[in-house]
């Protein structure tokens, strides 16, 4: 029957438990102590006035409320019944205060259900901080009496001091042992909590005074207490406030920091136990917002934060960081292996459907795990991490990706990143230049478009080719920041080439990033309203792996650009996975066949036949297909005898400046199939 029992104990069951366990065994070690002091000291005890005898009922009554510090660590409790022992050891010395603050620590033991190991050191603590006192006290003969004069009142104060050195100073001594004479990374804020500490020391001596006067007074003092215990509670009331996500109630970002640095200080003790962060964004949050409106996709954050607190242990702490993004802080892993556990447990709680007024939602979620790798490493470090896992997942189509500190793509050059934020907020950008290619209909030869390429050279590390830029900057918020100055350059350069009577198509390069965030299409439709230049002639390229990463999440972006005008073409394709399904259903308007397949299409017949197929397809849809890495005649022939419809590469001209296209504009004369190459204008 034991062992079934024990088998039906829940973790919150042990926990009860232990602290049970604690509470009796702190109230029994301070009865001890005070039988033993009674025993030893009787006769000091026996000669006490009935002034001490109400003092110390009161110390006892009024640490059945211990103030409890907000947002700090779980000894940061203020006993009230430190007013009375401080006056009482000034008074009547140190053994009679001990005896009364053991007592009175006993009692709020059992109100915070507090551990044997921190109701011991709480007892250390008050019972230096009470000697410090004494001592003061003691070198200077000071006896508190009902007429006390100015020397009093200083040595008063100076004992307090000493009190609160004593008591705060042997808690940072033993905080730095155990964290192996480490510092603590991040200064913690103590003012609160000084401040309290000493008004109830310095009411000590006025209680005392009033006992002496007139014992009638002295409950008097307890509405002073409770003007104390008002201002600790009002303060933690507006630091959890600071620390709480208003719509979930769950923590939010300032508590996740705060744990983390927490967790960090607790590392000596617990070496074994290792902190992941595992990063959790909503898929397709925004059509339910956009299809139910915002108070349903409340309802559905509320409802997610639920079933999220549900699924982890009471040891881990679930976090949301804003919109649909949630965290998840587990404080006990042991690898990476622990954390996809975890990660898929979590995948699981939100497999379940949700019902919002009747309507059944299904939720799924994309997960980056961040396993902290060294000791003492810094929160805005995992949540970096993670979110480039979160995008990688995303990017891979799976819904978990763990951080690899050895992949390359995701060891950004942080200096290089550094940079090119800089040259970013230059007028004009330092170093960046956008180089535009020709792309031509292979039926007529005329120039349909250009696609805008970003080349910047760096001051000291030379030209940094593009593939290493984007590795940099892509799951950055830099990225943001990037788009928006090449949107600015080529939306500006469509208005020159209009002005100019040549009316020209550009391609810009977007990332799946820029198409998550919200505001783009917005900005867009601000610049094109400014220049003065029609939405067609702006068109947008995203690779085919990161749209179908997540075609769901970027579908309403890419909608209000099609509704503007603004065309979508589909990078890279061939070289993802793309469902058809969502390319039937996107409003995509081109399609741009990926150059590893173009450049061996005349010499390798399976690329040749990929190459077939893709036109076939578009062409099945509805699509433009453009070949890009068009280097030769005989490939550009054969992508005419396929039937597609424009072509992009070095046969017809390299990227250039803006001002050299404006030349080799002027030049060109079109090349058609069938004519001899020789007619094709050269720069």
């Amino acid at each position: 029957m034991g062992a079934a029992q024990q088998r039906l104990w829940t973790p919150g069951d042990r926990r009860a438990r232990r602290a049970r366990r604690g509470s009796l065994t702190a109230i029994g070690g301070a009865l001890l102590v005070d039988a033993v002091l009674t025993l030893v000291f009787a006769d000091t005890f026996a000669r006490l006035p009935t002034a001490f005898w109400v003092m110390a009922a009161l110390a006892l009554a009024v640490d059945a409320r211990p103030y409890v510090v907000a947002n700090r660590r779980a000894g940061s409790v203020i006993l009230p019944s430190i007013c009375f022992t401080f006056g009482i050891v000034l008074a009547w010395g140190f053994v009679p205060a001990l005896a009364v603050q053991l007592a009175a620590m006993s009692v709020a033991g059992i109100r915070m259900r507090q551990s044997a190991r921190r109701a011991f050191h709480l007892a250390v603590q008050h019972g230096c901080a009470l000697a410090g006192a004494a001592l003061v006290a003691g070198l200077f003969g000071l006896r508190l009496h009902a007429d006390p004069d100015w020397g009093d009142a200083l040595i008063t104060v100076a004992a307090a001091v000493a009190w609160i050195g004593a008591r705060y100073g042997l808690d940072t001594l033993a905080t730095r042992l155990l964290r192996g004479g480490r510092k603590r990374r991040r200064v913690q804020r103590w003012g609160l909590e000084l401040f309290a500490t000493a008004a109830l020391l310095l009411l000590g001596p006025i209680v005392l005074a009033a006992a002496q006067v007139g014992l009638a007074l002295v409950p008097l003092v307890l509405l002073a207490l409770h003007a104390v215990h008002r201002m600790v509670r009002s303060a933690g009331e507006y630091e959890r406030a600071a620390r709480v996500d208003v719509l979930t109630g769950l923590p939010n970002r300032r508590a996740l920091q705060a744990s983390v640095a927490e967790q960090n200080g607790r590392e000596a003790q617990r070496p074994e136990h290792g902190i992941a962060l595992l990063l959790l964004d909503l898929d397709r949050f925004r059509t339910v917002n956009d299809a139910l409106g915002h108070t349903h996709g409340d309802q559905l954050l509320v409802q997610v934060a639920e079933r999220l607190a549900g699924a982890v242990p009471a040891h881990d702490l679930v976090v949301r960081l804003g919109g649909d993004e949630f965290a998840v802080l587990a404080t006990r892993v042991d690898g990476p292996a622990a954390a996809r556990r975890i990660a898929s447990h979590l995948v699981d709680a939100l497999g379940m459907p949700f019902a919002l007024d009747g309507l059944v939602i299904d939720v799924s979620a994309s997960i980056g795990i961040a396993v902290q790798s060294e000791r003492g490493g810094d929160c805005a470090v995992l949540l970096r991490q993670a979110e480039a896992a979160m995008y990688d997942a995303k990017q891979r189509g799976g819904q978990i990706a763990v951080y690899a500190r050895d992949a390359e793509h995701h060891t950004p050059d942080l200096t290089l990143l550094a940079d090119l934020r800089h040259a970013l907020q230059q007028e004009p950008a330092e170093g960046l230049t956008l180089y535009y290619q020709p792309q031509i209909a292979i039926a007529t030869g005329e120039v349909v478009g250009v696609e805008a390429l970003l080349r910047w050279r760096h001051p000291e590390r030379g030209v940094v080719g593009p593939e290493e830029l984007l590795r940099v900057v892509e799951q950055t918020p830099v990225m943001r920041l990037l788009t928006s100055r090449v949107l600015r350059e080529v939306i500006g350069q469509l208005a020159s080439w209009q002005a100019a009577g040549r009316p020209i198509r550009a391609s810009v390069n977007v990332s799946v990033r820029d198409l998550h965030a919200t505001d783009i299409a917005e900005e867009i439709r601000d610049l094109l309203l400014r220049h003065e230049v029609p939405a067609d002639l702006l068109q947008l390229e995203i690779t085919e792996s990161a749209l179908m990463a997540d075609p769901h999440r970027v579908l309403d972006t890419i909608t209000r650009l099609d509704r503007m005008g603004v065309a979508i073409s589909l990078d890279d394709f061939g070289t993802g996975f793309s469902s058809l399904q969502h390319l039937r259903r996107l409003p995509l308007s081109e399609v741009k066949i990926d150059r590893s397949f173009v450049l061996g299409m005349a010499a390798d017949p399976g690329d040749a036949a990929i190459v077939r197929s893709v036109i076939a397809l578009a062409g099945s849809l509805g699509l433009r297909v453009v070949a890009e890495g068009v280097e030769d005649e005989r490939t550009w022939r054969v992508l005419a005898a396929d039937g597609c419809h424009a072509a992009q590469g070095w046969f017809h001209a390299r990227p250039m400046p803006a001002e050299d296209f404006a030349g080799w504009l002027a030049r060109y004369r079109p090349l058609r199939p069938g004519r001899e190459p020789d007619a094709l204008a050269t720069t």
